[in-house]
């Protein structure tokens, strides 16, 4: 399967559909964006998985979500300046022929990560 990736509003209990999301490639401190998009109505990346086997490569990458914006759309009122605003998951690929599932569970003042299934 690749990689995949999920986001649950732990504040409202439900998916995260519309939320920012950019992926990135990363050599030390150059990043590259592979692609942006929005989370579909399950939270989940849109059209499949984000890399398939075929296509994942060892090594790493971010995960950069819009969290404040995100929010803000729910009709959160934020403070100013806000305490997360992007929330940016940096991870490696060691075995591409594993699924690679990030997930992150997310309120406007607090996240978690794990590698999932």
């Amino acid at each position: 399967m690749g990689l995949s990736t999920h986001v649950l509003d732990t504040m409202h209990g439900t998916p995260a559909a519309g939320m920012q999301v950019a992926l990135y490639t990363t050599q030390g401190e150059v990043a590259a964006l592979v692609k942006a998009f929005s989370l579909n109505a399950d939270g989940r990346n849109p059209d499949g998985p984000l890399y398939d086997n075929a296509s994942l490569r060892a090594g790493t990458y971010r995960l950069v979500f819009d969290v404040a914006a995100y929010f803000r759309t729910r009709g959160v009122a934020l403070p100013e300046p806000n305490f997360l605003n992007r929330v940016s998951l940096d991870f490696g690929v060691a075995h591409v022929d594993q699924h690679y599932h990030v997930p992150l569970l997310v309120s406007p003042w607090s996240y978690s990560t794990y590698r999932g299934s």
